[in-house]
């Protein structure tokens, strides 16, 4: 996402859902702390936890030039320790859907015991349609002198299929590295939940005042029309 989106996103988490007042915030798949950092520069203290060695050394790097009020804690959210007293936990950018529904649930529960009383989980997931198109779609390759797979030049073939049964899609990635012509593959799974399937599993996991929202603005984004927002608060 480019800076100006993110600024715009922060900016309405901040303003409309927080009322610009500051709180503690977890920010689980932080990434390289894009959004934590930028929170953290409008007052508010944030936790993120993420996966990526990368990520957070560069999320901490930051932090610490600038002075932020942020903390990173670089382990697989289905096993790091949230914290407590949180006034706002995120999980955005569609990291929900790439967990089993199991795991799913069982984010969600740590989430919500994360949280003060009355706390708030801003979700940003898929829509089952979006999902559904990413299975569907033809498959297709390119090139790269270096990128996501790799730092020397290779080629990716990329092939999709969607699971009607399991309302999952999946994407294989064929990585052949141009120097040895060795190849490498990969896989992502992304599971489909309906508007009704995404309100229960919300209030099994302790939330109420579940609120479904067009994006991270508040305004429709045709540029994400894949993603959406949702908005809950921890039943008191």
């Amino acid at each position: 996402r480019r800076s100006e989106k993110i600024d715009r996103q922060v900016a309405w988490v901040h303003q409309k859902l927080l009322s610009g007042r500051p709180t503690k915030i977890l920010d689980l798949g932080c990434g390289p702390g894009l959004y934590a950092g930028r929170l953290s520069r409008l007052g508010h203290e944030c936790t993120g936890v993420d996966y990526s060695p990368a990520s957070i050394a560069y999320a901490r790097s930051q932090a610490g030039k600038e002075g932020l009020s942020c903390t990173y804690i670089g382990e697989d959210m289905r096993k790091a320790r949230y914290g407590s007293d949180y006034g706002l936990a995120m999980l955005i950018f569609g990291e929900l859907n790439v967990f089993r529904p199991a795991d799913a649930r069982s984010i969600l529960e740590r989430a919500c015991h994360s949280l003060s009383g009355g706390g708030l989980l801003l979700l940003e997931p898929h829509t089952f349609e979006g999902i559904q198109a990413m299975g569907k779609r033809a498959a297709s390759w390119y090139s790269a002198k270096s990128g996501l797979f790799s730092d020397e030049p290779y080629l990716c073939f990329q092939e999709n299929f969607w699971d009607s049964a399991t309302r999952t899609a999946t994407t294989r990635y064929f990585v052949i590295g141009a120097a040895g012509a060795d190849v490498t593959r990969y896989a992502q799974s992304f599971q489909a939940y309906t508007d009704t399937e995404y309100r229960s599993l919300l209030e099994q996991c302790g939330f109420d005042e579940v609120t479904f929202l067009p994006s991270l603005t508040g305004e429709g984004d045709e540029t994400e029309s894949g993603l959406f927002a949702i908005a809950a608060r921890k039943r008191r």
